[in-house]
């Protein structure tokens, strides 16, 4: 099987040993992203709304890197440093997808790189 490495300027770089994304036969693995503007390089720090919309834009350009959309993604995974942040996360993760949602967890963790409060990360299928 081969294994292709996805990375786009559209998104954050990598901010360790990891790549955007990687393709493994006709499965995505898109990295957690958090809500880092790729532009500027600065972290979105105005409401956990701005800050899951940041993470959801990353995910989509890498998806479209791959020539891939929101409509491949089959499993996303959610982590929040507050649950209390739950409603307003899944309003906005929400409004990203139309129908045939993907299978989804989310957790709340202690902590998260950069001390942001939301981390989402999918896998995508041709």
């Amino acid at each position: 099987m081969e294994k292709k490495i996805i990375n786009t300027t559209h998104a954050p770089a990598p901010i360790g040993p990891y790549n955007q994304s990687v393709k493994a036969g006709n499965t995505l693995y898109v990295s957690g992203q958090i809500p880092l503007d790729p532009v500027s390089g600065d972290l979105i720090q105005s409401g956990i709304i701005d800050e899951t919309h940041q993470a959801m834009k990353n995910i989509q350009a890498i998806l479209t890197a791959a020539d891939m959309s929101l409509g491949n993604v089959v499993k996303t995974t959610i982590f929040l440093t507050d649950m209390k942040t739950f409603p307003q996360v899944n309003e906005v993760y929400g409004s990203y997808f139309s129908s045939d949602y993907p299978a989804r967890e989310t957790v709340q963790v202690a902590a998260l790189p950069k001390g942001v409060n939301v981390e989402i990360s999918v896998i995508a299928v041709d």
